[in-house]
């Protein structure tokens, strides 16, 4: 099902789920990458030391989207190397909340990482963090086998308790659209305007 979630763009998904399963616009591609989609895999790393991400590719099932809380912005999380045996693995890509290095590599690559930026300077593999438990990315607490989808619009996590609801309601609001003329989407949007203007004592 998760899969499927990769033909729903992130603003059908934040309509849907609200501001608070949104990520803060920090969290953003740093390539052109296209639109990902998978179940997380959720890390949380001491701030300045990555040991839990490098531990996470290896153990990542295939089609995952590795989410990493770190809150560090003077050390890279990964590098090249890193991301391309996560690709070789199947991994998605990467939402981090934090720096990768290597830029160049991983856009040549074709490998998708949302983050913070880039910085060269990597960190330590020396201290303890968590694999497999809640971790918070951008402002969202995401739960292992909560739902990622990723592309230049933004970053939106859907509860995985929530997939089945959230990816009819997603479907059915995208199959609606799709139906809609532009011409009728501007006269019923000129209809809630004026009535909200009217509500709000405006004239005219």
């Amino acid at each position: 099902m998760d899969t499927a979630f990769k033909d729903v763009p992130p603003t059908t998904l934040a309509d849907l789920l609200g501001r608070e399963q949104v990520m803060d616009i920090g969290i953003r591609p740093l390539w052109d990458a296209p639109r990902i989609a998978g179940p997380a895999y959720t890390v949380r790393c001491v701030p300045g030391d990555n040991l839990m991400l490098h531990a996470a590719i290896h153990r990542a099932e295939p089609g995952s989207v590795i989410v990493v809380e770190s809150g560090d912005l003077d050390y890279a999380l990964a590098g090249g190397n890193v991301c391309a045996v996560a690709q070789r693995r199947g991994v998605a890509g990467f939402v981090l909340d934090g720096l990768i290095r290597d830029l160049g590599e991983v856009r040549e690559a074709g490998f998708p990482v949302f983050a913070r930026g880039v910085i060269p300077i990597p960190g330590t593999k020396a201290k303890g963090g968590a694999l497999g438990e809640p971790a918070r990315v951008g402002g969202v607490l995401i739960q292992p086998g909560d739902i990622v989808v990723a592309d230049e619009e933004g970053v939106v996590v859907t509860p995985a308790a929530r997939q089945e609801e959230i990816l009819a309601a997603a479907r059915a609001k995208l199959a609606k659209e799709a139906t809609e003329s532009l011409d009728a989407w501007e006269e019923n949007h000129r209809a809630r305007i004026d009535k909200a203007l009217r509500e709000l004592g405006y004239d005219g």
